[in-house]
């Protein structure tokens, strides 16, 4: 028996601050949806570099929410990624301070990241 299950072969059930990390995790991951969506509305040339930071951001949130929920060996290191990776899409929709959904995608992206990175530094 491992570590990481119970005497009846059942996985613990997660912590507060799992649960916290995969719910901001899912925020974020809707938001750069909703924002990705909105960005192809405005169209231009200048949102490709923001596309490709939504892109990655929504795949990343969505893949460190799965891997903490099976509780994968290796969900904290993809929590550190995912940091990095939120870390890098609020930057990018911070270059465009007059669009509110930038805006409101670019506070998801730095509470996923803060959670993620508080994740990354606790055990799993």
């Amino acid at each position: 028996m491992t570590q990481s299950q119970s005497r009846s072969g059942t996985m613990p059930a997660l912590t507060q601050q799992m649960q916290d990390c995969i719910e901001a995790c899912m925020n974020c991951h809707n938001m750069c949806e909703e924002t990705m969506s909105s960005c192809m509305q405005m169209g231009g040339q200048a949102q490709m570099q923001v596309m490709r930071a939504l892109m990655d951001c929504s795949e990343a949130t969505r893949m460190c929410a799965d891997m903490m929920m099976r509780r994968s060996p290796m969900a904290g290191e993809m929590c550190m990624l995912c940091a990095k990776v939120c870390d890098m899409c609020a930057e990018a929709c911070m270059s465009m301070p007059d669009d509110q959904q930038m805006m409101r995608c670019a506070e998801a992206c730095r509470r996923c990241a803060e959670t993620c990175r508080a994740m990354a530094g606790a055990s799993m």
